[in-house]
Order: C-alpha cells, then sequence, then structure tokens
C-alpha cells in the first residue's frame, strides 16, 4: 500500500529552526569574543551568569552571559593613577575656589565705574610721576627768573602748565578706554577662568573599549531542508501511485496465468 506523506508541523519546524538559530548566534558570539592583549593593557572576555527569557512556545531558554574586561598594563595603569589623582586634586581646589564666587557675582560689575577707576589708576601710573617732575622744573624755572609765587607771570605760567596736564589726562581718558575696559574686564573674568581651567583639568575620562572583532556563521536552513524533503517524499510517494493505477489500467488479457 502507497500512501503520501504525512505534511511536517509548522511548530515543530520553527521550534526547531529557532533552537538552531540559537545555536548559530552562540556559535557566532564564540567565536568572536577573542581576547586582546598589548603593550598597554588587555581585553579579556569571561562568562559571568546567564540570562534568560521565555520563548513562543512557553519555554524558558537560557544563554549565557558574557563580561569584557579591561586591564591596564602595570605603567599605565600607574600613569592613570597619578592623572587620577591630580584631576581629584583640581576639582578640589575649582571646588574651593568657587565658594566666592556666591558674593563675587552678586556685586553688579558696573562697567563705567570699572573703567574710570581704571583709567585714573593708568593716570596715577604714567602720568603723575611725569607732571610732579615737570612742576618742580617750573617752579626751578620761575624762581632762575626771579618770578615770584603769586605774580601775574607766576599764575600765568602754572595756567599754562595745568591746561596741558588737563588736556594730557583728557586724552588719556578718550585712548585709553579701550584699554581700560579690556583689562577691567579681564580682572572680572579672571576668577572664574581659573576655576574653569581647574575643570577642565578633572574632567571624568570615559573608558574607551575596543570593538569585538566579527566572525558570521552561516545558519542552517532547517525549516527549507523540512520542506524540501516532504516535496521530494510526496513526489516520490506520487509516482509511485501512478504507475500502481498504471498496472491496473492495463488490458487484462496482457496477464497470462498458468495451467
Amino acid at each position: 500500500m502507497v500512501s503520501t506523506p504525512k505534511a511536517p508541523s509548522p511548530t515543530e519546524t520553527a521550534n526547531a529552526q529557532s533552537g538552531m538559530n540559537r545555536d548559530t548566534a552562540q556559535t557566532q558570539q564564540l567565536t568572536n569574543m577573542i581576547n586582546q592583549t598589548g603593550p598597554d593593557g588587555s581585553l579579556t572576555y569571561n562568562q559571568t551568569g546567564w540570562n534568560s527569557f521565555v520563548d513562543s512556545s512557553g519555554k524558558t531558554v537560557n544563554i549565557p552571559k558574557f563580561t569584557a574586561t579591561t586591564a591596564l598594563s602595570p605603567q599605565q595603569q600607574a600613569i592613570k593613577a597619578q592623572t587620577d589623582a591630580a584631576s581629584l586634586n583640581l576639582g578640589t581646589i575649582a571646588n574651593e575656589r568657587s565658594e566666592f564666587l556666591k558674593d563675587y557675582l552678586s556685586t553688579p560689575f558696573d562697567v563705567n565705574t570699572a573703567v574710570e577707576d581704571k583709567i585714573n589708576a593708568l593716570g596715577s601710573a604714567r602720568l603723575d610721576p611725569r607732571f610732579a617732575a615737570d612742576e618742580e622744573k617750573l617752579r626751578t624755572r620761575l624762581a632762575n627768573q626771579g618770578i615770584q609765587e603769586g605774580s601775574d607771570a607766576w599764575k600765568s605760567a602754572y595756567a599754562n602748565f595745568d591746561q596741558g596736564k588737563n588736556d594730557a589726562y583728557n586724552q588719556l581718558a578718550l585712548t585709553g578706554r579701550s584699554q581700560a575696559f579690556q583689562e577691567a574686564s579681564a580682572e572680572r573674568a579672571q576668577p572664574l577662568n581659573e576655576i574653569i581651567g581647574l575643570l577642565s583639568g578633572s574632567q571624568v575620562q570615559q573608558p574607551q573599549f575596543v570593538s569585538t572583532p566579527q566572525t558570521n556563521v552561516a545558519g542552517v536552513d532547517y525549516a527549507g531542508l523540512v520542506s524540501d524533503k516532504y516535496k521530494a517524499d510526496t513526489a516520490a510517494a506520487q509516482s509511485k501511485m501512478g504507475g500502481l493505477f498504471g498496472l491496473l489500467s492495463a488490458p487484462f488479457g496482457m496477464f497470462s496465468f498458468g495451467a
């Protein structure tokens, strides 16, 4: 008796295919996790447990969990310890220095007053000594000329001297305003720049990891193989049945019987 093959179960085929896919994935993962060793350190993969999930059929599937560990060489570890300590010190100093910013920044920055103060400071440093010397020379010259203090000639000479002095200070105010503004602004920002500089040297360094090399492993087309086998078995069964029907439909006289 010839019978056609039973069709494969889609669920069983899918479950088997899923299991083979996981096997392929695990093989590929294990193949890819290559331990690396270099002059500055190493990268090592170790299984550290299991991850589990429930698949579509309700079964719990366990897959291994791995951890990649980066280790520095002794020399690089010593360098890292030193730089970490330096960064911590810079961060500590920045934190301590930032305390005064509460009062410092709460005081409004009066640009005009700051510029005027800076111009006066520039005048005191540059012009005052010069005019003090010039005034002493003027006194000596007037005395040598016999011009008495308080006379019209004395007052006229001093008026000219004071006018030149005022002109010099006014010129300083006009030409030195830009410089005074830059210096006043720089002084205002100096504490902030110091703290920013300290913080830039104490930033947390993000760890750098080496990418895992990738090696592809071809999966097994189990569902395709089952389908192909079913088609082949069905074709073979149909071929046998076709041959049997051919014999049954042959003329009766073609058969001979013994005496």
